[in-house]
């Protein structure tokens, strides 16, 4: 079975702000999907996290190496396509669309065997696993109502990131966490993640190893994200003194770029993003060496129901897992399969066991979002 066509889905009308400065719009273009098309007629679906334009212009330079390929051989295409593109890419938007054309392909393999990916992936540690609900900080008012609402929605966990933590002072920030916890009590898990990948992070060590200590008083699960992405150094002292777990990695692409931070101990918890870090396989391969690192392993999931779903598997195959991101509301992950993904009452998503990723797209809702 040979790869024959690799179609893009632009994703436009839905698209859920991601709290930087400016805001994004429902219209803005920021996530896309591939389908890879065989001569055999069977499709493998992935997702990007990058403007469909761009995800374009990423495939049709990628097409002499992926055109005619195998479509069943995920890791080994996949390692080609980033081998064959060293000059022009080494991470950035040629890795986030080998990242969909990975996901893609585990999809084909998982359908053209009759087994799920997670199977595929070395078999299911464990069959169902708690998504974290992830929603952006606001005012204390507006926090609250929206904490209620995600609560009723099923979760039993909630991450709370960005605006406008971190973008006032040490007591807003305070008022905010407290407001969160005072607001879903002590039962319900809270994360808090503060950004530090937005353009110009203005704070340093210091402010981070502070403002960790005021999340340990409200029982904070983790501290995501509390320095800039490339400060490796910074992250490895806060992990050292930080009295909560440090997490992040979600901008990182390729498993050689995670490497020193797991080697070194910057972080509690790892965080690629499977549509960004080179998909299924890579994030695969990251997890596995954070694992042999006693590093826990959480996806980082800012996306789509494909997204959703890779992480899904992912987490399945890994030894020591606690949660996937689950961005909420989303159509971008709610609307836009058949069979939308469901919380049972202990706010836990069963892991799909049907073949490939175990969804199905809805292809009225896919023509409403491509606006075609």
């Amino acid at each position: 079975m040979k790869i024959r066509n690799i179609q893009v889905h632009r994703l436009l009308g839905g698209t859920v702000d991601g709290g930087w400065p400016d805001g994004h719009e429902p219209e803005d273009d920021l996530h896309a999907l591939l389908e890879i098309e065989t001569d055999e007629g069977l499709t493998g679906v992935g997702s990007v996290f990058t403007s469909s334009g761009l995800v374009e212009a990423g495939v049709e330079m990628l097409r002499p190496v992926w055109e005619g390929e195998s479509a069943i051989e995920p890791e080994r295409v996949s390692e080609k396509l980033r081998q064959s593109s060293f000059w022009q890419g080494r991470g950035g938007t040629l890795e986030h669309v080998i990242s969909g054309i990975d996901i893609g392909l585990w999809d084909l393999l998982g359908k053209v065997t009759g087994q799920p990916v997670a199977r595929l992936l070395g078999g299911y540690y464990r069959n169902k696993i708690k998504p974290y609900g992830s929603i952006l900080f606001d005012q204390p008012d507006v926090l609250a109502e929206t904490l209620k609402a995600t609560v009723g929605r099923g979760f039993r966990a909630i991450k709370l990131g960005w605006r406008p933590f971190g973008r006032c002072d040490a007591k807003f920030d305070e008022l905010l966490v407290r407001t969160a916890r005072d607001t879903v009590g002590s039962d319900i898990e809270l994360l808090v993640d503060a950004g530090g990948s937005e353009q110009f992070w203005p704070h340093g060590y210091k402010w981070a190893l502070r403002t960790a200590h005021m999340l340990a008083d409200y029982d904070i699960g983790w501290f995501e994200e509390a320095l800039p992405p490339d400060d490796i150094e910074g992250f490895i002292r806060l992990r050292n003194a930080s009295p909560v777990p440090i997490s992040g990695g979600e901008v990182l692409t390729r498993r050689q770029s995670f490497l020193p931070w797991i080697e070194r101990g910057a972080l509690d918890i790892v965080q690629p993003d499977a549509t960004k870090c080179g998909g299924i396989s890579e994030a695969r391969k990251i997890a596995w060496m954070a694992y042999d690192h006693n590093i826990q392993f959480v996806s980082h999931g800012w996306n789509t129901a494909i997204g959703v779903a890779a992480d899904l598997h992912l987490a399945a195959a890994i030894p020591v897992a606690h949660y996937v991101e689950y961005l909420t509301p989303a159509p971008y992950i709610e609307d836009i399969i058949t069979e939308p993904f469901q919380l049972d009452e202990d706010g836990m998503l069963t892991i799909p066991e049907t073949p490939g990723l175990g969804i199905e797209l809805d292809r009225d809702a896919l023509a409403r979002f491509a606006q075609n």
